[in-house]
């Protein structure tokens, strides 16, 4: 996710996609003993710790340098001193969030991170939570000739049921534990998240959503949507019998040929388009159908509780990936998807593919790993010795809908559609050079890359900006992500003799957020053991306007490198800024940039300008 900035209190940290960073990007399995089985570690990971208020303050004030002038500093320092001054009120909260950490399962910021970073956030989770990436071509496609509109080709069904074959077996792994354990060099990290993701989901409701995780998720079958019409679909036999592929994309058949012989007075309504709405809209719409009848309790539950959902469009979106993956992001309408499921994989009739994913209940690595398995996989998805059980029918999971619903989706329809309007994101493809260039004039890539944005931001507004990029705490037990505040004093000058030096301070603060002692997560915590508004009043740290200015994240940053099978995105996580998605491979670069045609401020087109003509430069620097 992410990582993005709600500037009344916390980032919204989505760390979209495979948000990989540098630290995230810990070796899988190369230095793990075979024997270790995917949650043997566990019980020896550390828990995240609580750093000291002297910590976070001096890292907290360095932050500020680059974008406060002399007087705002001098104001900010001060209410920072204050703050934690001996005997003052940092410490009292210090003392709470010391003592909440001995009563949480896992990490004393588990619970807040969800409720402040994710379930209490309103707005809707399309574009603005869900995650995007779309997957490499295969070389079996014609991408020039693909199947007229409202069709669904054989090569579209054949790599759905493929993916679903290969995430079955991904997540037969997970639940024997035979996915290996996984460590940055020795260091075991936490695996916990690979429980989140098949069968999870969000629920709507009010104050704050829900969401629900299972393990071991035994469900035999998954949901398909086609035309907005959604199927409850076996694809294993009912003791979780494996089938071959084959077997996979019958259902699948049957699913168009079901779709095709409904008539259009007899189709369910676009349930779907409601999860693209505002999160209490969406809440009270979802109350109402639960009262209307108890067919749709069954049939909420049969989506809720599938293992991942696939979504068949029966048409091709332009072969041009700057338009192409805007289908991904948002359909374009919000029609055909189910912007509630951690992972829903879309198919278009030319066979390109991808996913959108809801961010609460994984960061990064864990759909990447996924994604990746995927498609590597592509050519090798049969299962080992399947089954020849027959699979049950598949059914249609109907709704009982009553004139407020009919009218709430009308209006759920002409929201999402100002909202995917308003979006302007484009990508680039930068085969110059890539991390070999980069290590071989001793780079670190994913720095050498926060200080190309850094350089294109300022190159373009005149300006240094509050920057976000998500670091992985996976090192401590229940660990998730942790903000690295990529605008340094070192970043901001253009000079070579001090290119290496920002870089360096990059690293520095990168390899304390994943050790647990970045800023942005301890002061949210301490934020959050408030208790009247008296305390809430004398906590001049946050009262102070540099407080929100340094969490308003114009760059909202993500690695998800290498990006060779998969690439994706997200939205800007304010109104002025921009979502910028990296993967560095070994001769190129990708990004995804996302802004609001809303704000005049911004232009995703020329700001990738910016950053071509900033990497260019930069190499020159080094060159």
């Amino acid at each position: 996710m992410s990582s993005w900035a709600r500037p009344q209190l916390v980032s919204r940290a989505r760390v979209p996609v495979a948000r990989y960073s540098s630290a995230a990007t810990a070796s899988q399995s190369n230095a793990v003993p075979a024997a270790v089985r995917s949650f043997d570690n566990q019980h020896k990971l550390p828990r995240l710790p609580i750093p000291s208020l002297a910590e976070t303050a001096a890292r907290y004030k360095k932050s500020l340098l680059p974008i406060l002038n002399a007087s705002e500093l001098a104001r900010a320092e001060k209410a920072v001193d204050e703050f934690v001054r001996p005997g003052g009120l940092g410490e009292t909260l210090q003392g709470r969030l010391q003592e909440m950490d001995r009563t949480e399962k896992n990490s004393w910021l588990e619970t807040i991170w969800l409720n402040k970073g994710y379930l209490e956030w309103r707005e809707p989770s399309m574009i603005n939570v869900n995650w995007w990436a779309q997957f490499k071509d295969s070389p079996q496609f014609n991408l020039d000739q693909a199947p007229t509109r409202g069709v669904i080709s054989d090569v579209q069904i054949q790599r759905a049921a493929n993916y679903a074959s290969s995430l079955l077996t991904f997540n037969d792994l997970v639940n024997s534990q035979t996915l290996p354990a996984e460590y940055q060099k020795t260091t075991p990290l936490c695996m916990n998240q690979y429980k989140n993701q098949f069968g999870a989901y969000r629920v709507a409701e009010m104050p704050r959503d829900r969401i629900v995780t299972t393990w071991p998720t035994t469900a035999n079958y998954i949901t398909v949507m086609m035309r907005d019409q959604i199927f409850r679909v076996p694809v294993m036999g009912p003791q979780g019998e494996r089938v071959s592929i084959k077997a996979i994309e019958q259902q699948l058949r049957n699913v168009v040929e079901a779709v095709n012989n409904t008539p259009v007075q007899e189709q369910q309504a676009a349930i779907g388009v409601l999860t693209s709405e505002n999160r209490d809209t969406w809440a009270k719409a979802r109350q109402t159908l639960l009262g209307l009848s108890p067919l749709n309790h069954a049939s909420l539950a049969s989506i809720d509780q599938s293992l991942f959902m696939i979504c068949l469009d029966d048409y091709s979106s332009d072969r041009d990936i700057d338009v192409s993956h805007h289908n991904i992001f948002h359909a374009g309408n919000a029609h055909n998807r189910w912007f509630d499921k951690s992972m829903q994989f879309i198919f278009e009739n030319n066979g390109r593919a991808g996913i959108n994913g809801e961010h609460t209940p994984a960061d990064a690595v864990i759909p990447g790993r996924i994604l990746d398995e995927l498609v590597r996989n592509e050519k090798n998805a049969e299962p080992a010795h399947p089954s020849h059980v027959q699979l049950g029918r598949i059914e249609a999971i109907k709704f009982v809908v009553n004139d407020d619903i009919k009218e709430t989706i009308k209006q759920a329809e002409i929201n999402a559609k100002k909202m995917i309007d308003n979006v302007d994101s484009c990508l680039i493809h930068f085969n110059e050079y890539g991390s070999n260039f980069l290590k071989s004039v001793k780079c670190s890539p994913d720095a050498y890359v926060q200080m190309v944005l850094q350089l294109a931001y300022y190159r373009h507004y005149g300006t240094w900006t509050p920057t976000y990029e998500s670091a992985s705490t996976r090192l401590f037990l229940g660990g998730r992500t942790e903000t690295v505040r990529s605008c340094s004093v070192d970043s901001t000058t253009e000079k070579q003799r001090l290119l290496q030096k920002a870089i360096q301070t990059h690293l520095e603060y990168m390899m304390a957020a994943s050790a647990g002692k970045g800023v942005d997560r301890h002061l949210l915590g301490l934020r959050s053991m408030m208790q009247t508004p008296e305390e809430q009043k004398s906590a001049l740290i946050f009262q102070d306007p540099s407080y929100i200015q340094s969490m308003y994240f114009r760059l909202s940053s993500s690695n998800m490198s290498p990006g060779d099978n998969f690439w994706g995105g997200f939205g800007p996580v304010v109104p002025e800024g921009y979502g910028i998605n990296y993967a560095i491979g070994k001769e190129n670069i990708k990004f995804s940039i996302s802004s609001l045609r809303s704000c005049k401020e911004t232009d995703s087109r020329e700001f990738r300008e910016s950053i071509l003509g900033a990497l260019r430069d930069m190499k020159k620097t080094l060159a």
